[in-house]
This record gives structure tokens, C-alpha cells and sequence, in this order.
């Protein structure tokens, strides 16, 4: 009976430690998602909006309702150049960021004809209190949101290039926006974009988790747009000598913005997956999607 009973425990403990160790793989390979966006507040992000001082939530372009984030200018009577951007607190290098969106209403009175059905998400950006107080848009990578009409076709999920630069099949691409081939949506949809970003190296733009642009080695441009409308053109006044002078350096981090460009828009979920962390597979916060180390933030006990 002795026999039975010990040969019945070493099988469980097998099971248990089989087990275990099954769980532990699974959380290892468990992408853990954090939302960036509480669906309450503003908390964790900074409001700047060109001719206005850092925090300055003029008109009250950006607020929350019904949980979702909104950029609304029903306050406004006439868009003067109003470019306005909201920055998560903390930078970051290596990640996946993921928005859903809907445009709605019609575009303010003055506003850009090519910014209308025209919004983004900035990634690796300059920080919210680096930006001028005039700058209508940051030095940034722009993932552009677009939306079609019964006239009007656009992709969405290009690319623009505010003060930078970037290569694409080991080639520079000096155009300031690369379109993408992602199908069309109108006004109204609600459309999921999702940028996947390798540090300096690689970064892909996903429309409904479909691929739809890729490109490579970000730089610092040595203008804002081109030669034509330059660092000074955009507002950047003594700061456009430090832009120019970082000609040609990776862009290997920054923040992420969200862009009040005169059209309405709103996001119901702004979420991020970090790639960057613990790649110690002993310690207990490891996980198997990280590509970039950062091993002082594995946790053991």
C-alpha cells in the first residue's frame, strides 16, 4: 500500500511540475498590453497647441466622453493655425502601439484643405515641453489617419515626415508623406492602426492588422518639410539651429502623440505593448516577445 500510494504522489508531482511549468511558458508568451488612454481622463498626457503655452487646452479641443478620447472644435470660430497635439507622459523605443478611431463632424472653417479627414499618431516625437510655442508640429514620425467622402479617396496609415527622414528598400526616401496601400475607409468607420516600432531600425504600419507600410533607419532631416518650408516656416525660432544641426541622427525613441489637425476625430482605445525589458528567462517577468533587452528591470522574488 506504502508502494502504491508513493508511486500515486511522484506521478502527481510529475503533473503538478508539468504543469507549472506549461503555465509558466503561457505567461512568458502572454502579451501584456497596457492602455495609455484610461477612458476617464487626460491623466498621463501633455496638451500643446501652436500659440499656446504648454497645458493649455484652448477651446477645450481635447476632452473625454462616453470613454472615448475626443479632439472636437465646436468651441472654435475660425482654425488660425490652431495645430494642436496630445503626448503620452513617457517616452519610449522599442513597442506596438495600437489606436482605434472614427472621424465624425465636419472640418473647421479655415482649416487646410489637406488636413481635412486628416489626422495622425506622432511616434518617436519630441516631448510636449521641448516643443515652441508657435511649432505647428513636432519633429516626429506621423502614422496619418485618413478618411474618404463620395469625392475624395485616401489610404490610410501613410507616412509623414515632420523634421524627418527615413530609407525604404535601402534607399532614402526624401518625399515629406509615402502613401500605403491600405484599402479605403469613409467617415465614420471605426478603423484600427497599429504601429509596430524596432528603435532606429524598422518600423511597420498595420491598418485592421494588415501590413500596409514599412520603413527603415529614421532620421533627423536637415529642414521641417522641405527646402521650401523650413524649420523656421514651422514655427521653431532659435530651436530650428539645434534641429539642423542634428542632421542625419538616428531617431531611435521619443513619444507618442495624438493630432488635432482642424477635423474632428476621436479614439476609442489608445493601448501600447512594450518590446523592450526583462530577457532573463529566469526571472519572473520575462517574456519571449521582448526584442530589446533591458535587464534592469527583471524582477526574481
Amino acid at each position: 500500500m506504502y508502494k502504491v500510494c508513493l508511486a500515486f504522489s511522484l506521478v502527481m508531482m510529475m503533473i503538478s511540475c508539468g504543469t507549472q511549468k506549461a503555465t509558466s511558458l503561457t505567461n512568458a508568451d502572454k502579451e501584456e498590453w497596457v492602455p495609455l488612454f484610461n477612458k476617464k481622463d487626460l491623466n498621463g498626457w501633455d496638451i500643446k497647441i501652436a500659440g499656446f503655452d504648454l497645458n493649455d487646452n484652448a477651446y477645450n479641443t481635447f476632452y473625454v466622453k462616453d470613454r472615448m478620447l475626443v479632439v472636437d472644435y465646436s468651441k472654435y470660430e475660425k482654425f488660425t493655425q490652431q495645430f494642436g497635439h496630445i503626448y503620452y507622459k513617457e517616452p519610449f523605443s522599442y513597442y506596438k502601439v495600437h489606436v482605434e478611431y472614427q472621424f465624425y463632424g465636419k472640418q473647421l472653417t479655415g482649416g487646410p484643405s489637406y488636413a481635412y479627414l486628416n489626422s495622425g499618431v506622432m511616434l518617436h516625437s519630441q516631448s510636449a515641453a521641448s516643443v515652441g510655442k508657435q511649432q505647428t508640429f513636432p519633429v516626429s514620425l506621423e502614422l496619418q489617419l485618413l478618411a474618404c467622402d463620395s469625392v475624395i479617396k485616401n489610404h490610410t496609415g501613410n507616412l509623414c515626415t515632420p523634421g524627418t527622414i527615413v530609407s525604404m528598400n535601402g534607399k532614402i526616401r526624401p518625399d515629406h508623406c509615402i502613401d500605403s496601400n491600405s484599402p479605403y475607409y469613409d467617415q465614420g468607420d471605426w478603423v484600427a492602426a497599429e504601429a509596430v516600432v524596432y528603435g532606429d531600425s524598422l518600423i511597420h504600419h498595420l491598418i485592421d492588422g494588415d501590413t500596409v507600410l514599412t520603413y527603415e533607419k529614421p532620421m533627423i532631416a536637415g529642414d521641417f518639410v522641405n527646402s521650401a518650408f523650413t524649420f523656421t516656416s514651422g514655427g521653431f525660432g532659435a530651436d530650428s539651429i539645434k534641429w539642423i544641426q542634428n542632421k542625419n541622427m538616428a531617431l531611435s525613441s521619443g513619444y507618442i502623440a495624438l493630432q488635432a489637425e482642424s477635423h474632428p476625430i476621436r479614439f476609442r482605445k489608445v493601448e501600447l505593448l512594450n518590446l523592450e525589458g526583462c530577457m532573463d528567462k529566469t526571472a519572473l517577468n520575462y517574456k519571449s516577445y521582448y526584442v530589446k533587452a533591458d535587464n534592469s528591470k527583471c524582477r526574481y522574488k
